[in-house]
């Protein structure tokens, strides 16, 4: 198992596109041996301390390979929809970690 966490960053005044990208993305994680586990939308009282930005959204994904992870990113599905995540997301930062 592989897992994905990812903090996004999102531009202002595009959270409704967001929202439309994630409507086909979340979906295909499950055709590639994908789970979402976790999709938090933190506010400031969640926020015990911070050293950086905030994130509009923390995700946290598992992925039995990272083959499946692979396959994920180049769902054609998938693809015909990244404008709407280009025209969205200021930045992300992705994580890829091991259940120790």
């Amino acid at each position: 198992m592989i897992f994905i966490t990812q903090l996004i960053y999102i531009k202002e005044g595009q959270e409704a596109i967001f929202h439309q990208f994630e409507e086909i993305a979340i979906p295909a994680i499950l055709k590639y041996n994908g789970q979402l586990l976790l999709r938090v939308r933190p506010d400031e009282k969640s926020i015990i301390e911070k050293n950086m930005e905030q994130p509009y959204e923390i995700h946290l994904v598992e992925f039995a390979t990272e083959e499946d992870f692979e396959n994920f990113k180049l769902d054609e599905e998938r693809k015909k929809f990244l404008h709407l995540k280009e025209q969205s997301i200021k930045s992300a930062i992705l994580i890829k970690g091991a259940k120790l």
